[in-house]
C-alpha cells in the first residue's frame, strides 16, 4: 500500500469546560474527525489521503481546526457539514475552501507543530 500524499490532522485537544484557551472538542471536533474518516471510507481514497486525530494546532478559540499537510493549510470553524468540500476542492482538486482558511501566521505555527 503506498503512502498516502496528503495528510488531514483534525485537533482533538480537550480542556475543561471555561478554559481561556477553549478547546476544539468544545467545538465539535470529534465529530469533524468521524466526517472525514467517513467520507474517506466513502470516497475509498486511502491511497491519497491518510486522516488522524492531533493535539493542539494553535488558535484554539477558532476551532474545530485542521491542517492539511503537506501544503501546510490550516482550516478554523470546521463543521463536518465541511468536510465533503474540503475533500472534494482542496483533497481531490487542489483548491483551498478559502472561506475555512486560517490566517498564514495560524498556519505556519500548526505546521511547526506538526513538524517538531
Amino acid at each position: 500500500m503506498a503512502h498516502p500524499s496528503q495528510r488531514v490532522f483534525v485537533c482533538t485537544q480537550n480542556r475543561p469546560p471555561q478554559h481561556p484557551r477553549g478547546s476544539c472538542t468544545a467545538k465539535g471536533s470529534a465529530e469533524v474527525l468521524q466526517a472525514f474518516w467517513a467520507e474517506l471510507q466513502k470516497r475509498q481514497a486511502y491511497d491519497q489521503v491518510g486522516i488522524t486525530y492531533s493535539g493542539c494546532l494553535g488558535p484554539c478559540s477558532d476551532g474545530a481546526n485542521v491542517l492539511v499537510y503537506p501544503q501546510g493549510i490550516l482550516y478554523s470553524g470546521v463543521a463536518p457539514t465541511d468536510v465533503a468540500e474540503i475533500f472534494t476542492s482542496h483533497l481531490e482538486n487542489g483548491v483551498p475552501v478559502s472561506r475555512l482558511r486560517a490566517p498564514q501566521a495560524a498556519s505556519q505555527v500548526a505546521t511547526a507543530s506538526i513538524t517538531e
